[in-house]
């Protein structure tokens, strides 16, 4: 297994793995060091979530298939010494943030008695440093290993800003943060149910003492009893890494024996023992929690059938309603919400409020708002208890935590995201989190709105070259700081004048710094050469087998019906290549009567046999290209050449277009095999499903990757079509596009007659992509704040130096991610920012600008990071990694390390956040579906094992995840399911007079299938609609037009457009799924006995299959790896 993390890069030479960061290279702060306390490094390394921790035990990978095996108990929490109750002050939340990242505002005076001694009874441990990852309570301990995710463990103790904590035992200081080192363990019965209401004095629960500090920066105090600190976990290298769940079903556990001996009532909490222990007479009081963890984690064997669909297994007993139990009533209000079962209701899923955060206010408003309520974002979710957890509609993006004037200019997240929308002010810190730092960038989008500047001096920095934003700083009217490097600038004569309002002297109102996505059109310095024309080849496949598929007719006709709007102007070029065992050239020189073809037969030496006439003026010979068009699917109709040639025509198309550049347009329907770039076939089908591994990810030659380097460098991009039933080893073939900032589309099983669903398909896509706008002879770089750093890009394109990009084309479906990691402390900054500037030559010839700024606030406590986290833009970019980590190690080495990303994030919360230890599978609000996108992840085609899955199609999918946008790519992780049998208009969304139902999101379980309805599935590139076996005869009369069920038509693909108000509501509603996606997802129609059913039912992500866990028997296994 390799031990790397992910630094893998989309090139070669220079590009591959380098670090960059803006401005002058700095060494990080040097860490103050504590007498006695040594040091083995000075630098933290990067949290790397995808990074290998120990060899995986042997097995399939994550969910190994076989017979069940008994598996180890598993255990929410071991039982541990009873806890005294500490109520919190007058009209405070014991869940309250607490301040994670600072120490105290002043420290008590430490003890001057050498040795340990016993703690006061309100004596708690010193705050930890931050930087420090466990905690002890004696200093004879040996220090345990700290987390080693990179190369080397992280300093243990404070970085230089932060003054040091107390040594000594603190009288009297009970300080929540003490939770970022030190897990308490779970509270008795008793500590709960004797806490007194809130309005009565301390004097009633402890006894007399000195004063208490305040305990955070946030200026709020907690009173009573500390919980005892105990050491926490602490990643050993030695041991195995978090291994595959187990295969049976979970284990049932016994209850636990209620507590015996007297009730703790209005009892004097007893002082802790020196050890950590609380002292006291008599047993200790088990938690009377026990039964309810208990009851939800046991008693999981396949019940009853279920209530509609007798075939399909319902949920474990332990996973359903279940009635509060009496315990309940006596808990602290703080934890109801922790412990009572979960609603039948669907939570609503609410973001933080776009107003001034923590960033934006002084200390004391800072406390105020967070003394007062706990965020959403931070409510804590038992996810084990608490079902109904996926949110009625779409997801939407979190709102940054800044001031109302800063939000309202802020990026929009379609086009520009960031995985943490709180940034750590340290790399300790955020190594901590356990969370991935990114950006999800859509650089290139559709907007229906965007402000165009044309200005023959564009501001920029002077020193790090970043353009003038909404986030820069003007100093007076002649001055302004840059927002990236802090540099002051002067503003330029012409930019004193706003060209909106027509006045001058107001800077600050230009667009430019009023928009966070504006468009330059860029002046004569921008351009190395004058800007290329549109030119577009296309290179055809004629082999016998591409022939019989019947894809020629439909490109053709596409091509034919597209003509005039391919984008470009008067300059555009077209030209056309077909292959099969030679190569075809077409001379289509002004004043022919008809296209001329031109054979090739030596493949080994291609050539060019007249260069000046096979790429031609468009406009000027339009006709010629639209008789070979038509003449094109017959010219080949007969042919018997089995053989396919495509490394010779992708040489020769580089031969053609290397001196203007342009888009190169593939179109391949089987494996090479013949001259150079021939390939074999890899795969074998009978290990399709029993392979522990699976092998042939990365490409077999590298061949396809060295013809993609040459052609970005002449301004060549490749677009692969790939249309067969047969394996093609798109592994290989895939390189051509990825190096080149191409785009890959796979038809597999493609036939004119027999897969009609397909068909449409292309039809649609070829129409999206003869017609959307390009951009030529592109490049983008990514810049950010000094202090951060861009380290690993994913996506399609080469890195032509450190940090800047190459893209020969660049369309608007394409989306990119990049990883960043904290070279030095942000401490005295509030905000940072990143601008991704994209560059590049519209198709009629202009010389284009676009530049995205995006600005987030800078927090120093784990509860804002975790606040902030954006749990789609989290999972986007782990299936990023992950599919890095496939192809440089294995795929259950990715399986494995997302996992574990889920284990390690939610223990960081568990362990540093929460305030009290509760048993469960605990999780902040906005991360609660963070296991269900992991699981989703694992069942995904690219990741999955244990299930039939082609070669091409688990590549396929692994492009798509690298490649598509995130709005995009999270349909595929997770699809939608929609009850569409009984759509209603109330709710409705009104679009150019068309009403679009909007059917609640369902959990993708057969539970929420019954035989009376029929349900829509959205996966993105396709959508299934499923008819249940009694579906009501209304619909299907109404909207599938067929008298019965048994009526249904096997491969139906397409809604009959009937005059009735349910056809018209359902076609209303498909369509607007399909219009807000660039591609054209097929619809299948299937019944319990078509073929589609599995692929309908292997989306079922919250189901138990043979092979791979439900979402319930995955949350009891992270939380058996959390516990450990």
């Amino acid at each position: 297994m390799s031990t790397a993390g992910f630094n893998s890069q989309n090139g070669t030479g220079t590009g591959t793995g380098q670090t960059y960061t803006n401005g002058p290279s700095q060494n990080p702060v040097a860490l103050q060091q504590l007498p006695g306390v040594n040091y083995g490094m000075t630098h933290q390394s990067t949290y790397n979530p995808m990074q290998a921790k120990a060899p995986a035990p042997p097995g399939p990978g994550l969910y190994p298939s076989g017979p069940y095996q008994p598996a180890p108990p598993v255990s929410s929490y071991q039982p541990g010494p009873p806890l005294t109750s500490y109520p919190s002050a007058p009209g405070q939340s014991l869940l309250s943030r607490p301040q994670m990242g600072g120490p105290p505002p002043h420290t008590p005076p430490q003890s001057a008695s050498p040795g340990p001694r016993l703690l006061p009874a309100q004596a708690t441990p010193p705050p930890p440093a931050v930087s420090s990852s466990s905690y002890y309570q004696n200093p004879q301990q040996p220090m345990a290993p700290a987390w080693q995710y990179n190369t080397a463990p992280p300093p243990m103790g404070p970085p230089a800003s932060m003054s040091a904590p107390p040594r000594g035992p603190v009288a009297n200081h009970m300080n929540p943060a003490a939770s970022l080192a030190a897990t308490a363990p779970p509270p008795s019965s008793a500590a709960y149910s004797t806490a007194p209401p809130p309005h009565m004095s301390q004097s009633a629960t402890q006894p007399p003492g000195p004063g208490m500090p305040p305990t955070s920066l946030h200026g709020y105090t907690q009173t009573g009893t500390a919980p005892p600190p105990i050491a926490p976990h602490a990643y050993q290298p030695g041991r195995p890494a978090y291994g595959p769940p187990p295969t049976g079903p979970p284990p049932t556990m016994k209850p636990a024996p209620p507590p015996t001996g007297p009730t703790m009532a209005n009892a004097t909490p007893p002082p802790p023992k020196a050890d950590g222990a609380v002292a006291g007479n008599g047993p200790q009081a088990s938690n009377s929690y026990n039964h309810i963890d208990n009851k939800m984690a046991g008693l999981t064997q396949p019940g009853p059938p279920g209530r509609h669909l007798g075939h399909y297994p319902s949920l474990p007993p332990g996973y359903q309603n279940t009635s509060a139990p009496h315990a309940t009533s006596n808990i602290h209000p703080a934890m109801q919400a922790a412990t009572q079962p979960y609603t039948r209701a669907p939570q609503p899923y609410q973001q933080m409020p776009g107003g001034p955060g923590p960033a934006q206010l002084s200390p004391s408003l800072a406390a105020m708002s967070l003394q007062s309520s706990t965020p959403e974002a931070l409510r804590v979710v038992n996810l084990v208890q608490e079902r109904n957890l996926l949110p009625p509609n779409a997801i939407p993006a979190p709102t940054p935590c800044l001031t109302q004037d800063l939000q309202k200019i802020n990026c929009s997240p379609e086009v520009f995201r960031c995985t943490l929308t709180s940034i750590p002010q340290t790399q300790s810190l955020l190594n901590k989190a356990k969370m991935p730092l990114g950006l999800l960038l859509h650089p290139f989008k559709d907007l229906s709105q965007l402000p165009v500047v044309t200005s023959s001096t564009i501001v920029r920095c002077r020193s790090c070259r970043t353009y003038i934003n909404p986030f820069v700083s003007f100093l007076d009217q002649r001055r302004w700081k840059c927002n990236l490097c802090f540099r002051v600038n002067d503003v330029p004569e012409e930019f004193m004048y706003n060209p909106v309002s027509r006045s001058y002297g107001e800077p600050h109102k230009r667009p430019e710094v009023q928009n966070a996505t504006i468009e330059f059109i860029a002046p004569s310095e921008y351009m190395l050469r004058p800007p290329q024309p549109a030119v577009y080849l296309f290179v055809l496949d004629v082999s016998h087998n591409a022939v019989e598929t019947g894809y020629l007719n439909v490109f053709c006709q596409s091509l034919l019906e597209n003509i005039n709007a391919l984008p470009g102007d008067s300059r555009t070029k077209v030209g056309f290549i077909t292959f099969d065992s030679t190569i075809h050239f077409y001379n289509l020189q002004e004043g022919l009567s008809q296209p001329q073809m031109l054979i090739v037969s030596d493949i080994e030496d291609i050539f060019l046999p007249t260069p000046d006439s096979l790429l031609v003026n468009l406009n000027e010979c339009k006709e010629l290209v639209q008789d070979l068009l038509k003449s094109l699917p017959t010219l080949f109709e007969k042919t018997m050449e089995t053989q396919s040639a495509l490394g010779s025509a992708l040489q020769a198309a580089f031969k053609l277009l290397s001196p203007t550049g342009g888009r190169l347009s593939v179109f391949q329907t089987q494996l090479p095999n013949l001259g150079v770039g021939a390939l074999q076939s890899r795969e074998d089908p009978n290990q399709r499903a029993s392979a522990k591994d699976i092998q042939h990810l990365s490409p077999a030659t590298d061949f396809y990757k060295k013809l993609a380097l040459d052609c970005s460098g002449q301004q060549v991009a490749v677009d692969l079509f790939l249309l067969s039933s047969q394996y093609c080893d798109l592994a290989s073939l895939g390189c051509i596009s990825r190096y080149s900032a191409g785009s890959v589309y796979y038809y597999p099983s493609y036939h004119h007659q027999y897969s009609p669903a397909q068909v449409e398909r292309f039809q649609k896509d070829l129409k999206r992509y003869f017609t959307r706008k390009i951009g030529f002879e592109a490049v983008m770089r990514i810049r950010c704040t000094k202090g951060l750093s861009i380290h690993t890009f994913h996506g399609n394109f080469f890195v032509r130096s450190t940090d800047l990009l190459s893209l020969p084309n660049v369309n608007p479906d394409a989306g990119f991610a990049v990883q960043m990691s904290i070279e030095e402390n942000l401490d005295d900054m509030q905000i940072v920012s990143f601008q991704a500037a994209l560059l590049y030559t519209s198709s009629k010839g202009e010389r284009r600008i676009r530049v995205h700024t995006l600005c987030l606030p800078v927090v120093n406590s784990l509860s804002d990071i975790f606040a902030g986290a954006d749990v789609q833009a989290i999972s986007g970019l782990l299936a990023c990694m992950a599919v890095d980590r496939s192809v440089t190690a294995s795929l259950s080495d990715a399986r494995d390390a997302m996992t574990n990303a889920a284990v390690d994030s939610l223990s960081s919360y568990r362990q540093f956040v929460l305030t009290i230890q509760q048993p469960g599978l605990l999780a902040p609000a906005c991360l609660r579906l963070f296991p269900l996108y992991i699981l989703a992840l694992l069942k995904q085609k690219a990741f999955r094992t244990g299930t039939s899955t082609r070669l091409d199609d688990r590549v396929f999918a692994m492009c798509q995840l690298k490649y598509q946008p995130l709005v995009y790519s999270m349909l595929m992780i997770h699809p939608a399911l929609y009850r569409v049998d009984d759509l209603t208009d109330e709710g409705a969304l009104n679009i150019n007079e068309r009403t679009i139902p909007q059917p609640a999101v369902h959990q993708l379980t057969v539970e929420k299938l019954c035989r009376e309805g029929a349900f829509l599935m959205d996966c993105g590139t396709v959508m299934y609609l499923w008819i249940g076996r009694n579906c009501h005869p209304n619909f299907l009369t109404q909207v599938l037009g067929v008298p019965n069920y048994a009526a249904v038509p096997e491969n139906l693909y397409l809604l009959p457009e009937l005059d009735t108000a349910e056809s018209q509501r359902t076609r209303a509603f498909v369509g607007w799924l399909r219009d807000q996606k660039p591609f054209f997802p097929s619809l299948h129609v299937i019944r319990d006995e078509s073929q589609l059913k599995a692929s309908f039912m292997q989306n079922m992500i919250e189901d138990r299959t043979e092979s791979a866990l439900s979402y319930y028997e995955f949350l009891l296994h992270l939380q058996q790896q959390i516990s450990k």
